[in-house]
């Protein structure tokens, strides 16, 4: 959470993303972990689709996405298609 120099702030800037990526992208997402820690968030993403490879492109849009933004600096990735 590169900007956030505390929980206030880093839930100031989660939440602009969060309702940025939900509205440009169709997804449910939310913060899943780390919740009491300002330095990082755990956040999970769902798209639901019937195709593979289109839940695959729509999550790696999402991902480019929040890069392009410079807000937060992604540390890691798992994707599990279900």
């Amino acid at each position: 959470m590169g900007e956030a120099s505390s929980l206030k702030c880093k839930r100031r800037i989660l939440k602009s993303l969060l309702d940025r990526m939900k509205t440009r992208f169709n997804v449910a997402v939310a913060e899943v972990d780390k919740q009491d820690k300002w330095q990082y968030s755990t956040v999970g993403i769902t798209c639901v689709t019937n195709d593979r490879s289109h839940a695959h492109q729509m999550l790696s849009a999402v991902v480019k996405y929040v890069e392009k933004t410079g807000t937060v600096e992604i540390l890691h990735i798992q994707t599990e298609l279900l």
